[in-house]
């Protein structure tokens, strides 16, 4: 983070410009999906899992609430009873969102459409980047990319993400943290059965964004191309739809 006269700039964002810190609040440029974010966050002001929307400040920009505490990406992997708690609160947030209206003008970001449209408003990037834990109090942030979804395609990005089913994982560790996760949403039958292939899918999604960006020259996606990012999505790609039987036979049985 640096530090320009009482405003501390913080990093790490993909979506937004320059985000800052003053005191408690975050501030983030306004964008088209902004009003829409704001009108999600308000919605969500009595969950105790999402910052609070405090309005706009005197250069137009959204002002969140500051959440201190540490990122879970910079911590180790979450236990199994805390894949269990995660999948609990992705549940209460989706479930939150079932009586979301969202205002007829509203314009969405996300980086990854869910191909069957949705019939939610979900997140969209659920993962321990943006992820903050504070105590006993859980938070997820950055909700540019926030849109219409389903649930089990904003859920097959946080498994990948918080479980987590990398590359170089091993299915016999992976499998059971995939079943902590699913049972701590709470999935019905035909929910897991169909889980795997959107696993797989929203996750060949993320290598797609890539490299279309790579492609097209769209920003910042080409710029993570070029970082690498890709070289990481493609094989965690394959990992995933590779083990479709394994993380099936661990959900149902």
């Amino acid at each position: 983070m640096t530090r320009v006269d009482d405003e501390e700039v913080l990093t790490g964002g993909n979506v937004a410009d320059v985000v800052v810190r003053i005191g408690s609040t975050v501030r983030k440029p306004a964008m088209a999906h902004t009003a829409g974010v704001e009108a999600v966050l308000e919605h969500l002001k009595d969950f105790e899992a999402s910052p609070q929307t405090l309005g706009r400040d005197e250069q137009g920009r959204h002002v969140l609430e500051y959440i201190p505490g540490t990122l879970a990406d910079t911590l180790p992997p979450l236990t199994i009873d805390e894949l269990h708690r995660i999948g609990r609160l992705i549940r209460e947030l989706h479930d939150a969102m079932e009586t979301f209206e969202p205002p007829p003008d509203a314009e969405w970001h996300p980086a990854v459409p869910d191909p069957a449209g949705g019939d939610l408003i979900l997140h969209g990037d659920l993962a321990p980047w943006n992820l903050v834990r504070t105590g006993d109090r859980w938070v997820f942030i950055d909700w540019d990319n926030c849109g219409p979804s389903t649930r089990l395609w904003d859920l097959g990005y946080a498994a990948q993400t918080l479980v987590p089913l990398l590359p170089w994982g091993d299915v016999t560790v992976d499998a059971p943290r995939l079943r902590a996760f699913a049972d701590g949403y709470d999935l019905t039958r035909d929910q897991r059965v169909a889980f795997p292939a959107q696993i797989a899918a929203r996750t060949r999604g993320s290598y797609d964004l890539l490299l279309r960006g790579h492609q097209t020259g769209e920003q910042p996606w080409a710029k993570l191309y070029e970082e690498g990012h890709a070289n990481f999505w493609r094989p965690a790609a394959a990992y995933t739809t590779h083990h479709h039987d394994d993380w099936l036979e661990a959900l149902i049985s």
